[in-house]
């Protein structure tokens, strides 16, 4: 077995991408992340085995996008980092009930 996932050694092929969005349960904060193995990601950040967001743990999934390439969905997640008028944009939709629970906007 290798000792690097496909997404780690740059082999994207015949994988879904995901950029996702999630709420520390906590407090009102959000972070977002890409991924092609979602539920796993979602395991390491409430585990406290993500630097950036283990502060914030408990978190859960309010948003996920699917993307059939890796570069689409880096490209998507850094606008929603850079662009934070469509980040907030998917919070609002979310917090008027506007989108279910992983909806796609």
């Amino acid at each position: 077995m290798p000792s690097r996932l496909p997404a780690q050694a740059g082999l994207t092929a015949g994988y879904m991408w995901f950029v996702y969005l999630i709420k520390s349960e906590k407090n009102k904060w959000y972070y977002v992340g890409s991924t092609n193995r979602l539920q796993k990601r979602l395991f390491e950040h409430n585990k406290f085995k993500v630097k950036s967001t283990k502060a914030y743990a408990p978190f859960k999934l309010v948003f996920k996008k699917e993307f059939n390439l890796e570069k689409d969905a880096r490209e998507y997640e850094r606008k929603l980092k850079d662009c934070r008028t469509e980040k907030e944009r998917i919070i609002r939709k979310l917090e008027d009930n506007l989108v279910n629970y992983c909806g796609i906007v």
